[in-house]
């Protein structure tokens, strides 16, 4: 497959999507993505939403995300199970999924984004949780 740039919701879509099939595959990941989210076709127009905010500054994402919040009700559902090593296995899985589909100035922020959001989200639930 001939790599592109991320330029339109269209391949943010993809991205999302190519990426949560293998989330969804994994053996750590997937237990709790799978025990978490009910409906997959809501929740990966969600993440697409997102991302789109995030990438490209459009669509219907503004102020309708708030990450932090989720991940520590995820952290709680999972009797606060989450290590910094799942963050550690998405990103793989984020990076190999751009790499293999993308290039750019868009999938390289893609990137780091994630890299700096994993980073920041691993601290959110660490704070969070009961002493």
């Amino acid at each position: 497959m001939k790599k592109k740039p991320i330029q339109s919701r269209v391949e943010v879509d993809f991205l999302v999507r190519r990426f949560y099939d293998q989330v969804r595959e994994h053996r750590t990941l997937g237990p709790i993505f799978n025990q978490i989210v009910k409906d997959w076709d809501h929740h990966l127009i969600h993440l697409s939403d997102f991302w789109e905010m995030i990438l490209l500054q459009t669509g219907p994402g503004a102020g309708k995300f708030n990450p932090t919040k989720v991940h520590r009700e995820v952290d709680s559902a999972v009797d606060h199970g989450i290590e910094q090593a799942h963050f550690g296995n998405w990103l793989e899985l984020w990076f190999q999924t751009i790499d293999s589909n993308f290039e750019g100035e868009t999938a390289d922020y893609a990137k780091e984004h994630a890299r700096r959001m994993a980073h920041m989200l691993f601290m959110r639930i660490w704070e969070a949780r009961p002493r």
